[in-house]
């Protein structure tokens, strides 16, 4: 079975209703040549807001259902296309998580996932604003398959990509923003961006299913002057079950593109690596401790 997925990777200002138009125009692109899954950056709707801790921010933030289901709900229904958002989500006053939301072809919600890893670095201050989520790794069941559906600083985690996959996801899929600080020697850059790319290669190869990994592009300022700010490395990806590259994307343009999953190769790349058929299960126990000696 054959499957195509848009991935939309932007530059982001600080006016979220033309950021808003602009994905919805790349969406309608993404329809036009075919797609039946569109994937959108992390917290796609203005700008990367951690870089600073402030208050007054938590006002972003929405309830899911909200304003960007009804709007991307609408637009789902009417291209008749899965998309996969993120948004910031006002759960209660006080309690804010960062939640991927999957909609269905008719507009409806699939499912969500509130991401379960939270940084706490200079620039990503997500601690400050994101409660860790509470919904499990469970995987979200849509009419173009099982999405393993995980959130940005969730990339580096195998644990949560393997649990994702034992529990059926035919794909992960990874909203992010992710860059780096322009004062890092180039050499520096290169390794933080080849370790994030190898590491989301892993998890297709170690679970034998795509990986689908789509980032936000442009430079965006620190508010506090702290830093110089982020210059988000776009590098969108979408990996086969062998880690191979079906395609990426450039570090500093905006791009848009759909690329065609085969999803019936993961059946066979399974059988030829049986990793799942061989784990020792039984010997696993201590990784659900925080260190061992």
């Amino acid at each position: 079975m054959k499957l195509k997925v848009g991935l939309i990777q932007q530059k982001n200002t600080g006016n979220i209703a033309d950021n808003i138009e602009r994905l919805k125009a790349g969406i309608c692109s993404c329809a036009k040549d075919g797609a039946e899954l569109i994937v959108l950056q992390e917290l796609h709707n203005g700008l990367y807001f951690c870089q600073t801790e402030d208050t007054t921010l938590f006002d972003l933030a929405e309830t899911i259902p909200g304003p960007s289901t009804e709007i991307f709900g609408a637009l789902a229904k009417e291209l008749g296309v899965v998309i996969v958002l993120s948004l910031f989500e006002k759960r209660a006053p006080g309690l804010y998580h960062n939640t991927a939301v999957v909609l269905e072809r008719d507009g409806s919600i699939s499912g969500k996932y509130r991401k379960m890893h939270i940084p706490d670095d200079p620039a990503y201050y997500e601690k400050f604003y994101f409660t860790p989520g509470d919904l499990g790794f469970e995987p979200i069941d849509t009419s173009v398959g099982r999405l393993g559906v995980l959130v940005c600083w969730d990339q580096w985690y195998p644990e949560a990509a393997r649990l994702m996959a034992m529990r059926g996801a035919e794909m992960l899929i990874y909203p992010t923003a992710i860059g780096w600080e322009s004062s890092d020697p180039s050499d520096e850059k290169d390794r933080q961006l080849g370790a994030w790319v190898i590491s989301q290669r892993a998890h297709a190869v170690a679970n034998g299913i795509p990986v689908i990994s789509v980032n936000r592009t442009g430079h965006e300022p620190d508010p506090s002057g702290q830093t110089n700010g982020i210059q988000f490395w776009g590098n969108s990806f979408v990996a086969g079950p062998q880690g191979e590259l079906l395609v990426s994307f450039p570090n500093l343009d905006e791009k848009i593109q759909v690329v065609e999953i085969d999803k019936t190769r993961s059946e066979n790349v399974r059988r030829w690596w049986p990793f799942f058929r061989d784990r020792r299960i039984d010997a696993f126990g201590g990784l659900t401790e925080r260190f061992l000696k």
